[in-house]
């Protein structure tokens, strides 16, 4: 084995952007969007990880945790009512214990046709370190949890704080979940490699999403809704030639804080009112992807 292949982690093949077979949209649409509103519990004082602090004070971090709190008791309500004004429905990254700790904001999620996919337990919880033993715990965990309180299958999964093993996708892929967001390698859905089953990823995103416009390039609301918005027009304009995806992840006490939700919302008016963009859910983008593409894409790679 090449040094060249031993570096390569072997989750998919190279595939150039522009030798690609195209993709088509429903509608002829260009750009496929969706959003992911990250519905998260965090412990005010979690088990210590020895390979990742939870926070990054001495626990009990009374501030961080009430910070997030502001999720659940206000801004999860004035985020998702700008979702619902502009006709976008939300696929929920979800801790699962959220059904337990706060299951009205899970019902509220629910009740506008949302769909949930897996964030794990807790956000406060981290793959890092577990056996296959405890990690098969939490995959069959959500998927109980979160079908005993809305009725749906999960068939996604964002690892917990974004950690992982080196097993992770192939177990969700054993339990029959279908696609993955933890993998920020391309615009386009891609097949992924596992040891049983199928599983695509579907674009997720980290430069747009808003934990790293606020925390980490100390974006402006509008400077951020600008962002979305050049995002957006990029890849309609690419999705011209292959059907690209947009994804819109989302914190509820970031995005929906007083200040910040009238240029969010003024973002999803343009999208809506754009007429380029097919509004889904990342099951049906997924879904759409396995019917009309995957097959001649896994064969390809």
């Amino acid at each position: 084995m090449s040094e060249a292949q031993k570096a390569d982690p072997g989750l998919y093949d190279f595939v150039p952007y522009r030798n690609r077979s195209k993709i088509v949209w429903p509608g002829g649409k260009k750009v496929a969007i969706w959003v992911a509103p990250n519905l998260e519990y965090y412990e005010i004082d979690p088990p210590a990880n020895p390979h990742r602090k939870s926070w990054t004070k001495p626990h009990p971090d009374v501030v961080g945790y009430a910070h997030r709190d502001h999720s659940n008791r206000v801004s999860h309500w004035r985020m998702a009512d700008a979702m619902s004004k502009y006709g976008f429905p939300g696929s929920v990254s979800l801790s699962v214990a959220l059904c337990q700790h706060h299951p009205d904001v899970v019902k509220d999620a629910n009740e506008r046709g949302w769909e949930f996919f897996s964030h794990g337990i807790y956000n406060t919880r981290y793959t890092y370190g577990m056996d296959e033993a405890q990690e098969r715990a939490i995959i069959e965990d959500s998927i109980r949890t979160v079908r005993d309180a809305t009725g749906q299958t999960i068939r996604g999964w964002l690892a917990p704080a974004l950690t992982h093993t080196p097993r992770t996708l192939d177990l969700i892929a054993e339990y029959g979940l279908d696609y993955t967001c933890d993998l920020y390698h391309d615009d386009q859905p891609q097949p992924v490699k596992v040891q049983s089953g199928k599983l695509i990823s579907i674009p997720y995103s980290l430069e747009v999403n808003d934990h790293y416009g606020f925390f980490v390039y100390n974006m402006s609301p509008r400077e951020y809704a600008d962002t979305l918005i050049r995002q957006y027009e990029r890849l309609a304009e690419e999705g011209e030639t292959s059907g690209t995806v947009m994804c819109i992840p989302l914190h509820a006490y970031l995005i929906g804080q007083p200040h910040r939700i009238g240029p969010f919302a003024e973002v999803l008016r343009h999208i809506a009112e754009d007429g380029r963009a097919w509004i889904a859910r990342a099951g049906e983008i997924a879904d759409h992807y396995y019917d009309h593409h995957y097959a001649e894409a896994a064969h390809g790679a």
